[in-house]
């Protein structure tokens, strides 16, 4: 089983790998890295990543329908026991947002969550997802449980689950992302058993951030939101002993606007 688990948002992977990633990738430990946001098919993610994947590395995705948008894909230090695409409803089935991998008795999913825009068909479109996808993880949990199995749904979940994990909170009240009916959604699969590791092991504190935007001095400051998340099945939880961001020393570092999440596992 994997015992150091990354996500992160490449924010579109070809320019990315220009930018660093891929350096990142062959220093790395983890042994699974969920991306998303590569904004790349399957053949075109291969190519970028063919210097990390005559490494060792394996790679499972789901490319987009729509040309340059969406996309998720796990990385693995060996190949995935099994691979699934889409949360079984057909309307995001080829979106390019959600994919599992299996690993011996777990599960890593990386997701890509629909941003949404306030009072606009992007916003609709991510409230679909979350009905959806919300019995989706039900009906996940329920067989993990049954079959003595965990999961972990790490990636872009697009919503800052308190005031904790978004410095500037006051003003984006009325922002998607930090709606508060987003935020009860969230609340929801925790009283569910879905557990916020990163949360669980940083309790009380501002962030950790893992999204800053580009405009600004956004990421100087450190004025960035929480929404990379890890959401995992009580025991796996149990096991998680350490989270970081690993936020980049400098401005000018950084290869995407988010950083990547990383949980060590015992």
């Amino acid at each position: 089983m994997p015992h150091i688990i990354t996500t992160v948002n490449v924010n579109g992977v070809r320019a990315a790998a220009r930018k660093g990633l891929t350096g990142w990738l062959a220093a790395t430990e983890a042994d699974v890295v969920c991306l998303q946001e590569t904004r790349a098919s399957d053949a075109q993610l291969r190519e970028t990543l063919a210097d990390a994947l005559a490494e060792g590395w394996h790679v499972a995705s789901a490319e987009p329908a729509a040309k340059g948008r969406n996309g998720v894909a796990v990385l693995s230090r060996r190949p995935a026991d099994a691979v699934r695409v889409g949360h079984d409803d057909g309307e995001f089935m080829d979106a390019g947002r959600y994919l599992e991998a299996d690993f011996d008795d777990l599960t890593v999913a990386s997701l890509y969550l629909p941003s949404g825009e306030v009072g606009t068909p992007r916003q609709d479109e991510k409230d679909r997802f979350l009905a959806s996808f919300a019995e989706y993880l039900g009906r996940t949990q329920a067989a993990a449980g049954a079959a003595g199995r965990e999961v972990v749904v790490c990636g872009d979940w697009n919503i800052a689950p308190a005031e904790l994990d978004i410095k500037n909170w006051k003003g984006n009240l009325k922002k998607s992302g930090f709606l508060p009916h987003e935020r009860q959604w969230l609340a929801d699969l925790a009283a569910a058993g879905w557990v916020d590791v990163v949360r669980a092991l940083h309790p009380g504190t501002e962030g950790p951030y893992s999204w800053w935007s580009y405009r600004g001095k956004a990421f100087d400051n450190d004025a960035g939101w929480r929404i990379d998340h890890h959401l995992a099945t009580a025991g796996l939880a149990e096991r998680a002993k350490s989270a970081v961001v690993e936020r980049a020393a400098a401005y000018d570092e950084r290869w995407s606007d988010h950083a990547p999440v990383t949980v060590q596992y015992r």
